[in-house]
């Protein structure tokens, strides 16, 4: 079994603007983010990880290397970085939506088949690398405590597919900018959710 420490990273220009999709828009996190990551830190400041992984896209980064207090640690996995929302990207959802409400439709309905912004990712090829990613942490250190740094998209994605919920209702469960998600991973007892958003 692994314990795991998921985050989303710390607020961004992006996300105070009316929650524009960033996806793979590498920009910064704001003061608040920076306090965000800073808050997670003392929160987590009695938590030895063996190991801490994030996003390549700095807004992981930076949230994984403060909220940890061991920068040096921090390892870039590309597998963790956000969802690719194609045509989405840098726009809030109300202006793509009246561009192209069927794209929007299709995604809402069924994002395992169908693309975001018609030409980014769809959820099977996101569940694809974080399966990947999650059974290389099984495998590799069983017993220890780790502390994932990830995105809205790719965090909501990967729990929703371990809890067995329909990959349409990911939308559901929501993770706030660097608030705390603890789950546990068994190669026999599968997922379990142990907080949200603390």
């Amino acid at each position: 079994m692994i314990t795991i420490c998921l985050l989303r990273h710390g607020e961004t220009a992006y996300n105070a603007d009316g929650n524009k999709y960033c996806g793979r828009t590498d920009i910064p996190l704001t003061e608040k983010g920076l306090s965000q990551a800073k808050r997670m830190q003392e929160l987590l400041k009695d938590v030895i990880f063996d190991q801490i992984f994030c996003s390549p896209l700095q807004r992981a980064k930076n949230t994984a290397e403060i909220a940890s207090g061991t920068p040096e640690k921090v390892q870039v996995d590309e597998r963790l970085i956000e969802v690719d929302f194609g045509q989405w990207e840098g726009k809030r959802s109300e202006d793509f939506i009246a561009e192209d409400p069927n794209s929007w439709y299709n995604w809402l309905s069924d994002p395992g088949s169908f693309e975001a912004g018609r030409t980014g990712e769809n959820a099977s090829q996101v569940i694809n690398r974080l399966d990947n990613f999650y059974s290389e942490l099984l495998d590799k250190y069983d017993g220890q405590t780790i502390l994932v740094v990830g995105h809205n998209g790719v965090n909501r994605f990967f729990m929703a597919h371990q809890l067995g919920m329909p990959l349409k209702n990911y939308r559901r469960i929501v993770q706030e900018n660097s608030a705390l998600t603890m789950v546990t991973l068994d190669k026999h007892n599968g997922f379990n959710l142990l907080k949200l958003n603390a």
